[in-house]
């Protein structure tokens, strides 16, 4: 058995695993969580703030003009 640590945060319950052990893991595996709340970590470093894009409007053409 190999163990992988890393830090992350939930979304909805969801644990992201980052892609540099994706490729590692596979199908089955034992997860242990551990709360940090407490933890000497900058978390704002570590992740920056997500941007909502809810009703942002993408126009390819407008994105793809030079």
């Amino acid at each position: 058995m190999q163990a992988y640590e890393f830090y992350a945060i939930t979304e909805n319950g969801f644990i992201r695993i980052p892609d540099e052990y994706k490729k590692k893991l596979g199908e089955k595996v034992k997860v242990i969580v551990v709360n940090d709340e407490n933890s000497d970590l900058d978390w704002d470093e570590l992740f920056p703030p997500m941007i909502n894009t809810k009703g942002f409007k993408f126009n390819r053409e407008e994105a793809n003009e030079r």
